[in-house]
């Protein structure tokens, strides 16, 4: 069947979501008066994925993973900041940095001439929505699903559901899903009955998730997406 509808995610997807993170992180430090390593950058990198990771299990809501990942770097690390202030100014500071991953901005101007777009993201919705528009890619996108509005997250069914009901004329079989987390993404859409296609842009493994194609970057899904239609 041919593909009319792709649900897309937005962070390390088409946003370099790491280049983002670190500089916002960077400038927050620095002006609490804390020194950013290098090796404290990674730390906070390894905890926050990891606290975004129990919110998809459902074990922590959003208000959580926003300040307790820093309760956790400051532990580790012996900082005594505010840690409520540091969320504060990190999340302001996050909403600046759009960083497009190399040919993704490209990529998503040539699928939005022949596809319709969806963007789904568990990102911060404040977050999600000035990035969005700082960078011009807004437009590209039928509607923005964001879990902080739709009140679930990915992967769970509860999401899918919303976003399903939300799209004109919706059929699965013409749909598919494209994201990095094979948590989030490639487990949610499994489990939602669409096809995926896994972008995994740091040479990872995708676990016991199974996608039905993986891709190196978003510049490689037109010419993918080409070869599906004639199958």
């Amino acid at each position: 069947t041919m593909i009319k509808t792709i649900l897309i995610d937005l962070d390390d997807t088409i946003f370099d979501f790491q280049a983002a993170e670190h500089t916002a992180l960077h400038t927050t430090l620095l002006a609490m008066g804390v020194t950013p390593t290098p090796t404290l950058l990674t730390k906070y990198s390894a905890i926050n994925a990891a606290q975004w990771r129990l919110l998809e299990q459902g074990k922590l809501t959003r208000a959580q993973v926003l300040t307790r990942r820093f309760v956790l770097l400051f532990d580790a690390c012996n900082i005594f900041a505010d840690v409520q202030a540091v969320a504060k100014q990190y999340e302001q500071n996050l909403e600046k940095m759009h960083f497009f991953l190399p040919g993704a901005k490209n990529a998503l101007h040539m699928l939005a001439q022949t596809y319709r777009l969806f963007l789904v993201t568990n990102g911060s919705c404040a977050v999600q929505r000035r990035r969005l528009r700082d960078a011009k890619i807004d437009t590209l996108f039928t509607a923005l699903f964001i879990s902080e509005e739709i009140g679930a997250e990915k992967p769970s069914a509860a999401f899918f559901n919303h976003c399903f009901a939300q799209i004109p004329n919706f059929r699965k079989e013409d749909c598919i899903l494209v994201g990095d987390s094979p948590s989030a993404d490639i487990r949610g859409g499994n489990r939602a009955g669409l096809r995926t296609v896994w972008v995994n842009t740091r040479g990872a493994t995708c676990g016991t998730e199974q996608p039905d194609a993986t891709i190196a970057s978003l510049a490689e899904l037109p010419a993918l997406l080409d070869t599906l239609q004639k199958e």
